[in-house]
C-alpha cells in the first residue's frame, strides 16, 4: 500500500454521498445547496470498486506488477484503458454506472508509467509496448482461455486499445471503443500539448487542492469524478513531509473552510489568516505522478495511422466523441458507411467518461445489448435511437 493509499485510509473519509434516484450518477455537476461549499475532500476506490489487485508479469528479465481495479462476477469483461497522465480510477463512476445497467465484469488497468502500477522500465510507453502490457495482464489473469472481451480506452489509451485489437493480443476480444480520440485532432493537438502541461500547476499543497484545481480548471468537469481519480494522477513528494503532515493540512483546509462561514455569520479573520499562514509553511506536498512532458517521443506512435487502424479490426466498434467536428476524414467516410457506431456526447471536455459516466455507460451498454453480447439488469433500456 503506498503512503497515498495509507493516508486515505487514516484520514477515515466519509462514504459516497447518496443520490437522487436509488444510485444514479449525475454526470457534469454536483449541485449544492445555497451557501453550502463544495467538498474536495477525496474519496477511496472501494466506493466504486468491488476489488484491488496487483497483476504480477514475469518474463525473461524479470517481473513487472500492474495494479487493476474489478467489479462483476458474470458477463463479458470490459477492459478499461485511461487515458495519458490519468489512471484506473478515472473510470471509478463509470464503473459504478455501467456495473448496474448490463451483466458484466469490470477490470480497469493502471497502464505502465501511471497509478500504483510499477514496471521497471516506466519510461517506456511505446504503443507496442503497452499493448504488450495489456495482452500479458489479460494472460495472466485468466491464462489461455479468457473470457470474451470488449476493450475500452480513453485518449491515449484508446490508440492503445486499437493497437492491441490490431496486434491480435486478445484472441477472445468482441468489440472496440475509443472515447474521444481521432487522429487527425490528436496530430493537430500535439504541436501544443507542452505549452498546455507546462500551464499545469506543478505541485499542490494537498489532495483537495488538487481535486479542486482539476475541477475548476474544466480537466474534469464532474466533482463526484474528481474527487476520486485525481487521486491517482498525483503523488506525495518525496521528502515533502512526514506521512502526519498531509493529514494535518487536509484537517487545515476543513478548519479553514470552517472559519470562512463564521467570517460570513459576522465572526473575525484573524483565525482565517492564521490558518492560511500555517498552510502555507507546508506547501508543495503532492506532485504529478508522471512527467508526460518527457513522453512527447511517443506521442505521434500512439496516433499516427490512428484512425485506419481502427476501422481494419474486424470487431464491432464504438466511437464516442465530445463533439462531432473532431471527426477526421478516414472516420467520416468509414461512419458514412457504417463501418462503426458512433455516438456524439456534447456538453463534456475530454474526460467524456468522467464528466459524463451516465451518458457513457448507457452509450456503451446499449452497444453491448445491440450485439447481444451482454443482457440488461435493472431495468434497463437501450435509449439511444441505434438500438
Amino acid at each position: 500500500m503506498s503512503a497515498l493509499e495509507k493516508q486515505l485510509h487514516l484520514g477515515r473519509l466519509p462514504p459516497r454521498p447518496p443520490l437522487p434516484g436509488g444510485g444514479g450518477h449525475s454526470g457534469s455537476k454536483m449541485r449544492m445547496g445555497p451557501g453550502r461549499k463544495r467538498d474536495f475532500s477525496p474519496v477511496l476506490w472501494s466506493q466504486y470498486f468491488e476489488s484491488m489487485e496487483d497483476v504480477v508479469v514475469e518474463n525473461d528479465t524479470g517481473k513487472d506488477t500492474f495494479r487493476i481495479y474489478k467489479s462483476g462476477l458474470e458477463g463479458p469483461v470490459l477492459l478499461l484503458l485511461h487515458g495519458g497522465g490519468h489512471s484506473a480510477l478515472s473510470w471509478a463512476v463509470f464503473t459504478s454506472a455501467i456495473i448496474n445497467r448490463i451483466q458484466c465484469r469490470i477490470v480497469a488497468l493502471d497502464l505502465r508509467g501511471h497509478g500504483e502500477t510499477t514496471v521497471r522500465n516506466p519510461e517506456d510507453l511505446s504503443a507496442e509496448t503497452m499493448s504488450k502490457d495489456v495482452g500479458s495482464v489479460v494472460e495472466a489473469l485468466y491464462g489461455d482461455l479468457p473470457p470474451p472481451i470488449m476493450l475500452i480506452g480513453h485518449s491515449m489509451g484508446g490508440a492503445i486499445a486499437v493497437h492491441t485489437a490490431v496486434a491480435n493480443l486478445l484472441p477472445s476480444l468482441l468489440g472496440l471503443c475509443m472515447i474521444d480520440v481521432v487522429e487527425g485532432t490528436a496530430m493537430d493537438a500535439l504541436n501544443s500539448m507542452q505549452n498546455f502541461l507546462r500551464s499545469r500547476p506543478k505541485t499542490f499543497k494537498s489532495l483537495e487542492n488538487a481535486i479542486e484545481w482539476s475541477v475548476k480548471s474544466g480537466q474534469i468537469r464532474n466533482l463526484e469524478s474528481a474527487r476520486v481519480s485525481m487521486v491517482g494522477q498525483v503523488k506525495q513528494c518525496e521528502g515533502a513531509a512526514s506521512p502526519e503532515c498531509p493529514k494535518a493540512i487536509v484537517e487545515g483546509i476543513i478548519e479553514e473552510e470552517e472559519e470562512e462561514d463564521e467570517d460570513e455569520e459576522g465572526g473575525g479573520s484573524v483565525n482565517k489568516r492564521k490558518k492560511e499562514d500555517d498552510t502555507e509553511t507546508k506547501e508543495h506536498l503532492y506532485t504529478w505522478r508522471i512527467e508526460l512532458a518527457k513522453t512527447e517521443k511517443y506521442w505521434d506512435g500512439w496516433f499516427r495511422g490512428l484512425s485506419n487502424l481502427f476501422l481494419s479490426c474486424p470487431t464491432p466498434k464504438l466511437l464516442l466523441l465530445a463533439g462531432v467536428d473532431r471527426l477526421d476524414k478516414d472516420l467520416t467516410i468509414g461512419q458514412m458507411q457504417g463501418k462503426f457506431q458512433m455516438q456524439v456526447l456534447p456538453q463534456c471536455g475530454h474526460a467524456v467518461h468522467e464528466d459524463a459516466p451516465d451518458k457513457v455507460a448507457e452509450a456503451v451498454a446499449t452497444f453491448l445489448i445491440r450485439h447481444r453480447f451482454t443482457v440488461p439488469i435493472g431495468g434497463f433500456q437501450c435509449v439511444f435511437p441505434a438500438c
